[in-house]
């Protein structure tokens, strides 16, 4: 059964106010989070805060581009799930946790061995039998992708996800960037993606040409100068094949769902592919009128919607 509709708070009458004012105003209390510094198999590191409270499921959250465990959206989750008998894993992407990653490399939307590796140690040394992913924005492409691209070796004990606000076609994603709708949240993101080039740029002298960026007046631009050569690709094309979930999508062999806001202001017309997904019989794709990016407000509750659709969604396919 879908559940579409929902009312949003009155005064969020709009995708931009859906977006940005639970971004800023939203402040879920939640228990401290416990820390551990997990080391990758190349050395480098990643942070992961943890809520737990000795239950025997896990959902394990992915932040959003230049999110991290603290952002409402992953603490609104963790909250509710922490409350409602789930232990809960909110992972940091590399540079991500509050201090710079050691590799000469960062994070994108279609790196999944990262992801794996944690699973993984989850798995190993905290013994859970059945691991639940959910993922925002980049996060929701990073699972999405694991999901596709590892298909042939995913422990058992990963059991499906529930994503939201996807940018499923990636370079459409990018081109919504600078639309109208778009054009903040390009600059803010390139304020912020910018001053982590330049440090990674001093912590690997020649590595990344900084000449290049004063120049980037399209984000395809910032994409072929330094987004895809930090992911190893060798341009911005083979970035947006290897970071876009539907390109993957026919090899996910566990129970999905994506939820994508009609009105987000950064995903682009191809990121609303039901047709296409509506293929796929593990796959649900649901398309609420309202909830904006990683918004999803809803009137008179301080839960969002999506926290209580995702809830709904995995006890029913547990």
């Amino acid at each position: 059964m879908q559940h579409l509709e929902f009312l949003s708070p009155f005064f969020q009458f709009n995708g931009q106010l859906q977006t940005l004012l639970p971004a800023i105003f939203r402040n879920p209390k939640i228990a401290p989070y416990s820390r551990e510094s997990f080391t990758l198999s190349d050395g480098d590191f990643v942070d992961l805060d943890w809520l737990q409270n000795g239950n025997d499921r896990l959902l394990l959250l992915s932040h959003g581009l230049e999110g991290n465990s603290q952002r409402p959206y992953i603490k609104g989750i963790a909250k509710y799930f922490s409350e409602n008998n789930f232990d809960v894993l909110a992972w940091n992407c590399r540079s991500c946790g509050g201090t710079m990653n050691k590799a000469p490399r960062l994070y994108h939307h279609g790196e999944v061995e990262d992801i794996s590796e944690v699973i993984n140690h989850v798995i190993n040394e905290h013994g859970y039998q059945e691991i639940w992913l959910s993922g925002f924005s980049m996060g929701a492409n990073i699972s999405l992708n694991y999901l596709g691209k590892k298909f042939l070796s995913i422990p058992t004990e990963v059991k499906g996800a529930v994503v939201c606000s996807a940018p499923l076609d990636l370079e459409d994603g990018v081109h919504q960037l600078h639309t109208k709708e778009g054009a903040f949240y390009r600059k803010r993101f390139f304020s912020m993606l910018s001053k982590k080039i330049k440090v990674k740029a001093a912590q690997f002298p020649g590595l990344l040409d900084l000449s290049k960026l004063d120049n980037s007046k399209h984000w395809t631009w910032f994409d072929r100068h330094f987004s895809a050569p930090l992911a190893g690709c060798k341009d911005e094309l083979e970035f947006y094949q290897q970071a876009t979930p539907l390109n993957f999508m026919h090899q996910i062999n566990r129970p999905v769902l994506i939820v994508n806001a009609k009105n987000d202001p950064l995903l682009g017309k191809k990121c609303y592919p039901k047709n296409f997904i509506d293929r796929f019989e593990s796959i649900e794709f649901e398309m609420p009128k309202n909830g904006g990016h990683v918004g999803f407000s809803e009137r008179g509750s301080t839960v969002s919607w999506f926290e209580k659709r995702a809830m709904h969604w995995i006890i029913k396919n547990s």
